[in-house]
């Protein structure tokens, strides 16, 4: 990813909710301090304490945790806030009167309808809110787009023109603050898909993106990824049989995989996931078909003609995911494979808000 829009001259802005691991974050930011972007302020403060210095807040702010955005801003962390109003512009230009310091904002921009963020075309709103910033003493920063819509298609074409859509809604919301006078120094773009199929960044000044670090089981409906690419694995013991029923049971259920079920929206459902062998490699067409808090039932895909695997109790296997910050949020470390499929290293991860 790093090599890839390193080609269109714009900075990368990994999205850390992915992975919530520090020792995931040296990898995948362009520098120990960053620049990253963080969908919790617990990650923002796990990842200060861990030495990051340059991230955004990627949750529309409410007036409550202003308070908490610059305790870790005081602590020499550049963290910027994002908002989609002028009642939270307002509330954040008060608060940064009384702080008595600065407060770096982006607008959220709406590039799909798929969530928050204010129209492109709506000019009057986009200038009411900078000014309403910049006079209040808080910083005008950017704008800020996420293009979800994207995570519902599936073909490169469709994800490219997306990802243009998504280019020409920041370009024309970042001219609408330009030629009002107010700044608008930062134009962030980013999803996993649109950043793996954009062709033109022109005007783009960052792109960000999370999943793609690690993978998991919708990317690949999308194509963001391919199915081997994917580096998370929930491991898995097989405790018992349902033999009339074509049934496998084993430990990991919804608890350890999450009760994602993303794919059932995409051309190929993968259940709660797809089961493989120690060391990855999927066995043909077997899934977590359904899921109880503790048992999950693995099975064949229906209307496959594979065989179901030979799996006495005590046998391991690895299940992939069908959204990896949904399972990884249900863990608290990281068990890091090396060639041999020992384990090298752990690496913790943090959860909460």
């Amino acid at each position: 990813m790093k090599t890839h829009l390193g080609g269109f001259g714009v900075a990368f802005r990994p999205h850390l909710k992915t992975a919530k691991s520090l020792d995931v974050a040296h990898i995948a930011m362009t520098s120990p301090e960053g620049p990253a972007m963080v969908s919790t302020l617990r990650e923002a403060e796990y990842f200060a304490e861990g030495g990051v210095r340059d991230m955004i807040y990627g949750v529309g702010i409410a007036p409550g945790k202003l308070a908490r955005v610059s305790a870790i801003r005081v602590r020499g962390v550049d963290l910027a806030i994002i908002l989609d109003s002028i009642e939270q512009a307002g509330a954040v230009a008060a608060h940064a009167r009384s702080a008595g310091g600065s407060l770096p904002v982006l607008i959220e921009v709406d590039a799909d309808g798929h969530r928050s963020g204010i129209s492109p075309d709506d000019g009057a709103t986009l200038i009411g809110i900078g000014r309403c910033l910049t006079e209040g003493g808080a910083v005008l920063r950017g704008v800020l787009l996420h293009a979800g819509d994207s995570y519902s298609l599936s073909d490169p074409a469709s994800l490219a023109a997306a990802a243009e859509n998504e280019r020409l809604a920041a370009v024309k919301a970042a001219g609408a603050l330009r030629s009002a006078g107010l700044p608008c120094p930062v134009v962030s773009i980013g999803s996993t898909p649109t950043a793996r199929f954009a062709r033109d960044l022109t005007g783009v000044t960052e792109v960000r993106a999370g999943v793609f670090m690690i993978g998991d089981l919708f990317q690949v409906g999308v194509g963001s990824v391919a199915i081997e690419d994917i580096a998370l694995t929930v491991l898995a013991t097989v405790i018992g049989h349902q033999r009339a029923k074509g049934w496998i049971i084993t430990d990991a259920g919804w608890m350890a995989l999450s009760r994602d079920r993303g794919t059932a929206r995409q051309a190929v459902d993968q259940g709660y996931g797809v089961v493989c062998d120690l060391s990855g490699q999927p066995f043909p067409d077997l899934i977590v078909a359904d899921a109880n808090q503790e048992h999950g039932i693995v099975a064949v895909r229906r209307g496959s003609s594979a065989a179901l695997p030979d799996l006495p109790v005590g046998s391991r296997v690895r299940i992939l995911p069908n959204h990896a910050c949904a399972t990884g949020a249900q863990h608290d470390r990281y068990h890091v494979l090396g060639g041999t499929g020992a384990v090298g290293a752990v690496w913790p991860r943090i959860n909460g808000w």
